[in-house]
């Protein structure tokens, strides 16, 4: 494949991981504030109140989303996206783990997402080389 043709397949991977972003800031924290998402800050018996604090990080997802669609910060973003993947995996898994067999779970939608992660750096690599 040419550099040009291995950008273009990134740009799709970038599209897409930064649909799930923004999707999922937006639409379960933002506009419709998802009784799972409170569920989930509730589990961390931290006291937080998920009112506040989801919507804090639906606009913190819609923020990361926009920074991997349009390649602001080059690949940092997308960095920071397959840590919060694994992050927010690891965090149901200890505190609502009934979550990970229901339909739509963070292992359906995680494990692909960090997916187009590793296709975003390996295709953006073999690129620039």
């Amino acid at each position: 494949m040419s550099s040009g043709e291995l950008l273009k397949l990134a740009r799709w991977c970038r599209w897409m991981l930064a649909f799930v972003f923004i999707y999922h800031g937006l639409v379960p924290k933002l506009l419709f504030l998802s009784p799972v998402e409170v569920q989930m800050v509730d589990a961390a018996g931290l006291g937080l109140n998920a009112q506040v604090l989801s919507p804090l990080a639906g606009a913190a997802e819609v923020l990361l989303g926009l920074l991997i669609l349009f390649g602001w910060f080059g690949r940092w973003p997308v960095l920071a996206a397959a840590a919060g993947l694994v992050g927010l995996l690891a965090y149901v898994a200890l505190f609502t783990p009934m979550l990970l067999i229901e339909a739509f779970n963070p292992v359906s939608t995680n494990l692909p997402a960090l997916l187009l992660c590793v296709l975003i750096f390996r295709l953006e690599q073999s690129a620039e080389s």
